[in-house]
């Protein structure tokens, strides 16, 4: 019969808890984000509402709400990936409900944050010219005719002519390709906005 090591069983108790209090920091952490501690211990119904302005993908928000709390920004952004990464078509297409399609301002399943931070994403519609803004428009529709969703663009960053530019090489993918591009960028503009959200 094998003998306790006591000594061991004291090791191992003492890296448990070590690790049980990385993930779940003590209450009152002056170092966190104020938004993301409150976040933290939110009812589930009233942290689901703040998620998802982030990304309206409800069972993206739902899996993110049920592993609070999170230890860090840090490990919410690497859970939020986690999570993006095991959604299916139904999912993709929830969140890019969302959006504006780029050159336009509002989006019908949009809450007034997130049409806010789409304005701010889009911010180049408002200097383009409208040759450039015609061709988006018209490509737009023809996206949607191919594919049956949205145009999604991480547009942060981007000029108008930059996402005409992406739009008209995206339109001669396949749908499969294609609806696998439009989820990565909904996760860019995800993170993005997790950002934006813990930062205001």
């Amino acid at each position: 019969m094998l003998t306790p090591n006591l000594k061991s069983f004291s090791r191992i108790a003492s890296w448990t808890c070590d690790l049980d209090r990385s993930f779940h920091p003590p209450a009152g952490d002056r170092n966190m984000n104020k938004t993301f501690e409150a976040w933290n211990e939110m009812e589930p119904e009233a942290a689901l509402s703040h998620i998802l302005h982030c990304c309206t993908a409800h069972h993206w928000a739902e899996a993110l709400v049920a592993q609070r709390p999170f230890a860090s920004e840090d490990a919410l952004f690497l859970a939020a990936d986690a999570v993006w990464s095991t959604m299916r078509e139904p999912d993709w297409i929830e969140a890019f409900r969302a959006h504006p399609r780029i050159g336009e301002r509002k989006a019908a399943h949009a809450s007034a944050l997130s049409t806010a931070w789409s304005s701010q994403e889009q911010a180049s519609a408002q200097t383009a010219v409208a040759e450039v803004l015609d061709r988006i428009a018209a490509g737009n529709r023809r996206y949607e005719e191919l594919f049956g969703f949205t145009y999604i663009v991480c547009a942060t960053g981007k000029t108008m002519p930059e996402m005409l530019t992406i739009l008209e090489s995206r339109l001669i993918r396949d749908r499969e390709t294609e609806l696998r591009e439009a989820a990565d960028q909904q996760r860019q503009i995800m993170q993005i906005r997790l950002r934006k959200w813990l930062q205001a």
